[in-house]
């Protein structure tokens, strides 16, 4: 190849590369919209994300109106909205309100939405369908507007029982506390009527819209009035104890404090939450109180007196009477819930289990009441914790039925006395134990849930691999 057949060649090799770099220089380059896509996962359109978010709201709110804890309520309304494809979702909870939060990338606004939880209603039955209603959620049987239809159904539907059918559960609880504790036959009778009574008119005050700390004051007048009253027209046979009607009264509006509710708040952290819930039991308990000692210093104007009953008496015969007592009333507690017959027995055999402890600990062993009582509700609670692996019947109805039969409403009735007559040094101490009787079997259950319960998933897992959207 001779000298100019060379250059030439490099020329136009030159011509070409300037060529195409100047039909590169003159093209458009790539997109910049690319750059503005949001990192993270990828979430609907604005009107599905309200519409979950709404739905999330309408279950927290039936949950946390009938007792359940902070940290459940959070974990299930996470559930939900994971199920509906809303994986980057915060809620918090501060006993009257709940609030969620769905966030969506850097580049579109979060959406936000609270609501007021104006109520408290104990209704089982719509707390197991709620229940199942999320689980259909998550096993895709459901989607978000279906799952909404539903909800609605059965958050508007009636309950399951006629209203007096609740009347005589709350009245059958407190005939079965009365014979726990050593009544006799017509004085569970009298604890019968009397909380039937009470039941009654507290439901009239509530219609007027009394609030409830003055409902429990009346509460508290009614039982120790009635059963004055009874007492002085000679319907207690000799050698019978009227003082456990009372017990028996005190027990069953006891049994309505979200006393489990407010310590695990407290041990998950929620600390608002339970400091509400604690301000509640104690105004409420404040008022049931006041009742109690009212009534009993109109009983000591007349010259009437109602002694506290002594000791139960021991005996194997004696302990099945009172285990089936405890079976009884935690049934009856979750009739007067409006639960369905399933519940009703795996609250009956929770109370059994759970009395059947405490009886055991206190005659075998020389354990005091307060660790008998903590012991026996963490049988309860790993009831519980069982129940969430798999069971059909709601863990809330086991946890308030095992433990009402637990219930320190004799402690609590021999307090008020000691303080309306004995003194405030006596009666101080015996609250203070009834007290502390209580915060065992709150703790108590909440040790026992987190010990059977099924592990759960990190919180901080955000979405799976597959809804995320590559990073620039």
């Amino acid at each position: 190849m001779t000298a100019a057949r060379r250059i030439t060649r490099r020329v136009r090799s030159v011509r070409n590369v300037l060529r195409r770099e100047a039909h590169e220089l003159l093209q458009a380059g790539p997109p910049s919209v690319q750059l503005l896509r949001p990192l993270g996962p990828q979430v609907p359109d604005d009107a599905h994300v309200q519409q979950v978010l709404d739905l999330c709201m309408r279950v927290g709110e039936v949950l946390l109106s009938a007792g359940e804890s902070a940290d459940e309520t959070t974990e299930t309304m996470l559930r939900m909205a994971a199920a509906c494809g809303l994986s980057t979702v915060d809620v918090d909870i501060t006993f009257t309100s709940i609030t969620i939060c769905c966030h969506r990338g850097m580049a579109a606004a979060p959406v936000t939405s609270m609501r007021l939880v104006r109520y408290r209603s104990l209704d089982l039955t719509r707390l197991a369908e709620v229940a199942a209603i999320v689980e259909r959620v998550e096993r895709a049987e459901l989607d978000a507007q279906q799952a909404a239809v539903v909800l609605t159904d059965a958050v508007s539907a009636p309950h399951p029982y006629p209203r007096w059918v609740a009347t005589v559960g709350w009245a059958s609880l407190a005939a079965s506390i009365a014979l726990l504790l050593g009544a006799a036959p017509i004085t569970a009778l009298a604890a019968f009527v009397v909380t039937a009574l009470i039941d009654r008119i507290g439901r009239l005050l509530n219609r007027w819209g009394l609030p409830p700390f003055f409902q429990q004051v009346v509460g508290g007048v009614v039982a120790t009035g009635s059963t004055l009253a009874l007492f002085a027209a000679g319907v207690f046979p000799p050698g019978t104890q009227p003082s456990l009607v009372v017990a028996a009264s005190i027990t069953v509006l006891l049994s309505g404090l979200s006393v489990v509710g407010s310590v695990q708040d407290a041990i998950s952290s929620y600390f608002v939450t339970s400091a509400g819930r604690a301000a509640e039991i104690l105004l409420l308990s404040a008022g049931l109180l006041t009742g109690v000692v009212l009534g009993l210093k109109i009983g000591l104007a007349f010259g009437i007196t109602l002694e506290v009953a002594g000791p139960l008496s021991a005996g194997s015969g004696r302990f099945s009477v009172a285990v089936l007592a405890a079976a009884a009333g935690a049934a009856a507690f979750s009739l007067a819930g409006y639960a369905r017959p399933r519940p009703l027995l795996a609250a009956g055999i929770a109370g059994a289990a759970g009395w059947g402890t405490y009886g055991a600990l206190t005659q075998l062993t020389a354990i005091g009441p307060v660790a008998a009582t903590g012991i026996a509700a963490i049988v309860v609670g790993i009831a519980t914790g069982l129940l969430r692996r798999g069971g059909r019947v709601a863990p809330l109805v086991v946890t308030l039925a095992g433990i009402t039969p637990l219930l320190p409403g004799l402690t609590a009735y021999r307090g008020f006395y000691q303080l309306a007559v004995e003194g405030l040094a006596e009666g101080l101490v015996t609250v203070t134990l009834a007290l502390a009787i209580g915060l065992a079997l709150a703790a108590g259950v909440t040790l026992g849930d987190f010990i059977a319960r099924p592990a759960r998933p990190n919180r901080s897992v955000v979405a799976s691999t597959a809804n995320e959207q590559p990073r620039q």
